[in-house]
């Protein structure tokens, strides 16, 4: 029986990762008994999911890398999609660089992993070139969402932004909306639905009975986060009721291919759509 540790940089404000990620890993040992799981966090203030707030909480990385160094983890995923999408295309992979060399710094060998580098390597385990999306962010963070997945090579063809700036309120929302949500989006076409492009808005009680109804591979950021984190970990990626991605049919992890990215706009308020069909 082996214990595997997980280290988790996250907003100070997120509840969610905390709590779908051992959610997950907790069914897995209900399957796979030899395996157990320990996570251990480290936080970075923010409060309200704004341009500013994300800068600042970026800024605060490497702190929150050196303290999960010295409890060396097997593995360090951090955990705010939006914050590293909303700093241009591509830059999952100036953060986990970053963060590796914090670690390196002090010894530690852990592989990174982030949630938004995650979401665009699920997409492409699955197969799935063209998505649909629901975010909990306002329609200027979702824009940035859908143009940062559109530069990685994979087509948005619908996005729905709840537009709930509040953090701890995200936190709040009831998952089991999102099996009435996804029915706005324009599916025509997607290859996967990404039912929460937000590792704080709770979604894993949704998940398999969306993809169930919808008849399409359905993800998250925070299962293809678990994805990523167990193929890191060189364990198979399965974790029961948690839909196509851990549903032990992809073996590992793609990786996110180049395109041109395509900008959106849209207005009005409330909950809004980015993108219709196309």
């Amino acid at each position: 029986m082996a214990d595997h540790h997980i280290g988790l940089i996250v907003p100070s404000s997120n509840l969610t990762m905390e709590t779908e990620l051992p959610r997950m890993f907790k069914a897995r040992e209900s399957i796979a008994a030899d395996d157990r799981f320990v996570f251990h966090s480290s936080r970075m203030r923010m409060k309200h999911v704004t341009p500013d707030e994300l800068r600042n909480m970026n800024a605060q990385t490497e702190r929150a890398a050196l303290e999960l160094a010295d409890a060396r983890p097997d593995v360090v995923a951090t955990a705010c999609l939006v914050a590293i999408m909303a700093q241009g295309p591509g830059h999952h992979c100036v953060a986990e660089a970053d963060i590796t060399s914090a670690l390196r710094a002090e010894g530690s060998r852990a592989p990174v992993v982030s949630s938004a580098g995650a979401l665009l390597s699920g997409a492409e385990a699955l197969g799935a070139r063209r998505v649909a999306i629901i975010t909990p962010y306002m329609k200027e963070l979702t824009a940035k969402v859908v143009d940062y997945i559109e530069n990685a090579g994979i087509e948005v063809v619908d996005a729905l932004s709840l537009e709930v700036p509040d953090n701890l309120a995200v936190a709040r929302l009831d998952p089991a909306d999102l099996r009435d949500h996804w029915r706005r989006l324009n599916l025509s076409g997607a290859d996967a639905l990404v039912l929460s492009a937000c590792v704080q808005m709770p979604s894993l009680a949704s998940i398999q009975p969306v993809e169930d109804e919808a008849g399409l591979p359905v993800l998250s950021a925070a299962t293809s986060t678990a994805f990523r984190i167990l193929t890191e970990l060189g364990l198979p990626p399965v974790v029961p009721g948690a839909g196509s991605l851990l549903g032990g049919q992809v073996s590992r992890p793609a990786g996110s291919g180049a395109a041109t990215t395509a900008g959106r706009s849209a207005g009005g308020t409330g909950p809004v759509h980015l993108g219709t069909g196309r």
